[in-house]
């Protein structure tokens, strides 16, 4: 398991599965959702400059305004939000520039492990 990503000092796009990853899976259909050991504190740590994508099955007509309330409860900022998306593989395709630098990587963690121990640095030299 990959505990430090190193990334080059360019901006970032950060897409993020949210129940399972972020808050505990299924969590909101048994009264409230709760923050998954970690994940807070990480995306409270992403640039300010960065964009961030959370992508979501919960099906707009009923957790949309839930779900958005709990990201504004503990202020977390994003750019936007994907409801009704399919359940199976997430699949990214990207290039790799010129230079060598790698312009995607993949991270899948266990259901309900959090972003704890995991961590990002901003590498001036990439």
């Amino acid at each position: 398991m990959c505990s430090d990503l190193s990334l080059s000092p360019l901006s970032h796009t950060w897409i993020f599965d949210f129940d399972g990853t972020l808050v505990e899976h299924n969590g909101y259909k048994n009264g409230e959702d709760k923050w998954l050991p970690g994940a807070l504190e990480f995306l409270r740590s992403i640039p300010e400059n960065d964009y961030i994508i959370i992508l979501t099955a919960r099906f707009e007509d009923w957790a949309f305004l839930k779900t958005k309330e709990f990201l504004k409860k503990y202020q977390i900022r994003y750019n936007q939000i994907l409801f009704n998306i399919p359940q199976g593989e997430r699949i990214l395709f990207n290039d790799n520039k010129p230079s060598g630098l790698k312009c995607a990587y993949a991270i899948n963690r266990d259901r309900n492990e959090g972003l704890e121990n995991f961590s990002f640095v901003i590498d001036k030299n990439k």
